[in-house]
C-alpha cells in the first residue's frame, strides 16, 4: 500500500510543473515576459502581373473552343479570404457552333503566380466597377 501511495505522489509531483504550461498563452493573466507571443501573419507577397499570367495561361480562364478575343484584365486585389490575389478577366466569346456569346467576365484567384481558381463573376465580386486594361 505504501508503495502505491509513493508512486501516486511521485506521478503527481512530476505532473504538477507540466500542468502550468497551459497558462503561458498570450491571453493569460501573467506578466508580459512570461506569455507566449502571438505569431505574426505571413508577409504579403507582391501583387502579381495579371496581364502576363493571363496571357500565358489563357486556357486556364477560357475554354479554347470559345475563341476569346478582346481579353481585358483588372488590377490584382488582395484576397481577404486567403493569402492570394484576385482579379477580373473579361473577353468576347463565341459558342462551339461559332455563334457570338458576347462579353463574359470571370473572377480569377492567383497564388504564387499561378491561376488556381476561376469562376464566373457575380454581383458581389464588384467586377462591374473595376477598370480594365487589354492584355
Amino acid at each position: 500500500m505504501e508503495r502505491i501511495l509513493f508512486h501516486i505522489v511521485l506521478i503527481a509531483a512530476a505532473a504538477l510543473p507540466l500542468a502550468g504550461c497551459g497558462f503561458a498563452d498570450s491571453h493569460a493573466p501573467l506578466p508580459e515576459f512570461m506569455r507566449t507571443k502571438d505569431s505574426d501573419p505571413p508577409p504579403l507577397e507582391p501583387p502579381p502581373n495579371v496581364k502576363q499570367i493571363v496571357r500565358e495561361h489563357l486556357d486556364s480562364v477560357f475554354v479554347a473552343q470559345s475563341a476569346p478575343s478582346n481579353v481585358q484584365v483588372s488590377a490584382a486585389r488582395h484576397d481577404l479570404r486567403g493569402p492570394g490575389w484576385t482579379a477580373c478577366v473579361k473577353a468576347e466569346l463565341t459558342s462551339a457552333t461559332g455563334k457570338p456569346l458576347g462579353v463574359e467576365t470571370y473572377r480569377i484567384t492567383i497564388n504564387d503566380g499561378l491561376i488556381y481558381d476561376r469562376r464566373r463573376a457575380e454581383d458581389a465580386d464588384n467586377c462591374v466597377s473595376e477598370s480594365y486594361e487589354p492584355i
